[in-house]
């Protein structure tokens, strides 16, 4: 896994083409995500102007101005961007004001690393603002993977794969441990390592109260983030969670659970995946619980003080997380080609660890699994899922795909396909 990258270059996003795709046709673009994902230095690849609203010669006099005149905030040359926007609110309605008089597309790029309180807009900004979601690095994108395989060529048809990924079990690992932020792809294991659990030190102490200035407790934090590692990729329930943290913590109530886990979903710490609930032929229920997921799989390895050693000698572990590496790279991907995520599981058991849904219509199932051992009953349960989907209320599938941690991608001659991470792209 030797992987060269020059960190004095800009490493291309898959978040470019997001970005200039909505500004044709929006006045402004907002740009969320968690702290550290890149979305400064994405957004000023492609912005003409920047206001930093952190500057720590500038700060108050911005928020002063904010407050006072805000529009002299936005003067500058367009694309504009407004860093961190929302410790001044009141930009968001002189932004989306100053869109409606010009009438024009391409103003303003926003960007945050954490949800602003709604009651603080007078406006939602709909159909003048789009909102996005940035995420950490894919393999793709940090070039781990060599994308022989594309996610818009199965849909568009294009089932004959083939390729080879070059990553090993022991570079999976790595991987995982390592995660997806810009500023870890250059630094030695350890010292990403390191990284990471500073991250989630700063979630727990800092980044946990000063999302909405409700003082929460350092400890409570960790216990839930570590609840929540371990049913990485599950449909773990909150009664689930609150159960592990109790263990810790004795006192602690399913509201309070309920307000953290609200706190770190506005960080952007916790992206779970929802249940997909398409018309079936039969009378089968289908589960609708969320799958637990943080944003990348390093905060869960970290949170369960896991090593690459610890993974690959607990492979239910490393699958469970490798699956949440799978569901991050399916989002980033899916997102430029105009898609969604969900998963599927009902009373029968039978399930899709992702469905990918895009705004057209077009849908495929994804099973994720570690080793090849399990390869052949992968392809029987979305087969046996494909069949159980009443296709007079959706297209039939673009593709049955089973994503697998290393060798070759290949087409099984039932149709199902089988591609290794290190070869997939959007």
């Amino acid at each position: 896994m030797d992987t060269v990258i020059n960190m004095n270059e800009y490493i291309s996003r898959t978040m470019d083409k997001v970005i200039k795709y909505e500004l044709e046709a929006f006045g402004a673009v907002v740009i969320t995500g968690p702290k550290w994902c890149g979305k400064t230095t994405t957004a000023k690849q492609i912005a003409k102007s920047v206001l930093y609203m952190q500057h720590p010669d500038k700060k108050e006099s911005y928020l002063t101005l904010a407050r006072i005149q805000p529009s002299k905030l936005l003067e500058g040359e367009k694309p504009r961007l407004i860093d961190e926007w929302q410790m001044a609110p009141q930009l968001w309605d002189a932004v989306r004001f100053d869109v409606d008089v010009k009438n024009e597309t391409g103003l303003y790029i926003l960007t945050g690393s954490t949800t602003v309180n709604e009651n603080e807009i007078s406006h939602s900004g709909a159909g003048r603002i789009s909102r996005i979601k940035m995420r950490t690095m894919s393999l793709f994108e940090s070039l781990e993977s060599n994308g022989s395989v594309g996610l818009e060529d199965l849909f568009d048809g294009d089932n004959d794969v083939n390729g080879v990924s070059t990553l090993s079990i022991e570079d999976l690992a790595k991987l995982i441990i390592r995660g997806g932020w810009p500023g870890n792809l250059k630094k030695p294991l350890k010292v990403a390592m390191r990284s990471v659990k500073g991250y989630c030190d700063i979630i727990a102490t800092s980044e946990i109260k000063t999302v909405d200035g409700i003082k929460r407790n350092e400890e409570t934090t960790k216990s839930i983030l570590r609840s929540l590692a371990r049913h990485t990729s599950s449909t773990a329930s909150d009664s689930t969670i609150l159960s592990d943290v109790k263990v810790n913590n004795s006192s602690i109530h399913r509201n309070t659970l309920s307000d953290y886990l609200i706190a770190l979903k506005k960080l952007f710490v916790i992206e779970d995946l929802k249940a997909w609930s398409p018309k079936l032929r039969s009378k089968t229920i289908i589960r609708t619980s969320n799958k637990r997921h943080l944003i990348d799989p390093a905060i869960a390895a970290n949170m369960l003080n896991a090593s690459p050693e610890d993974l690959i000698y607990d492979m239910n572990t490393f699958g469970l997380l490798f699956e949440s590496l799978v569901i991050r790279d399916l989002r980033i991907y899916s997102q430029v080609i105009g898609g969604t995520v969900f998963h599927y599981r009902d009373n029968t058991g039978l399930e899709a660890d992702a469905v990918i849904h895009l705004d057209d219509g077009r849908w495929g199932l994804v099973e994720v699994k570690l080793g090849d051992n399990l390869i052949d009953e992968a392809a029987t349960n979305l087969k046996k899922l494909k069949d159980r989907i009443d296709t007079n209320m959706l297209n039939e599938p673009s593709f049955l795909m089973i994503i697998i941690g290393t060798g070759y991608a290949y087409k099984r001659k039932d149709g199902v396909l089988v591609v290794p991470i290190g070869c997939l792209k959007y």
